[in-house]
């Protein structure tokens, strides 16, 4: 499955756990360090779509600046929130991991099984 892709954090133990997976199962991902790369806002409205979820449930908190930049207030709406990922990739949890069954946030890591 070389279409497979993981947004992917190589400090992070739940996206090495997950990269670690998905090689177990003989798959080789395209592999792109978001904190390198950084998003576009048509990224993460594609990923978010695809995943079938808000902006919000793909928000990183633990640290992040979330917080302090007013993102965990239930007012905030997806625009401000993809907005601010677009400028801190670092508020994006992860790993996201893309098939063509889907995308998911892939917290806990075995989640990534249903995607293949």
């Amino acid at each position: 499955m070389s279409d497979v892709v993981i947004y992917h954090n190589p400090a992070c133990g739940t996206s090495r756990n997950t990269l670690a997976l998905l090689r177990g199962k003989g798959v080789e991902p395209k592999v792109v360090e978001y904190l390198k790369t950084g998003w576009t806002r048509e990224q993460l409205e594609r990923l978010i779509q695809r995943m079938g979820v808000s902006a919000r449930d793909i928000l990183r908190v633990q640290g992040a600046e979330a917080d302090a930049l007013g993102l965990t207030d239930p007012s905030a709406s997806d625009a401000a929130l993809i907005a601010a990922m677009v400028l801190d990739p670092k508020l994006v949890n992860r790993p996201i991991v893309e098939t063509p069954k889907g995308a998911a946030l892939c917290r806990p890591a075995d989640l990534v099984l249903g995607l293949l």
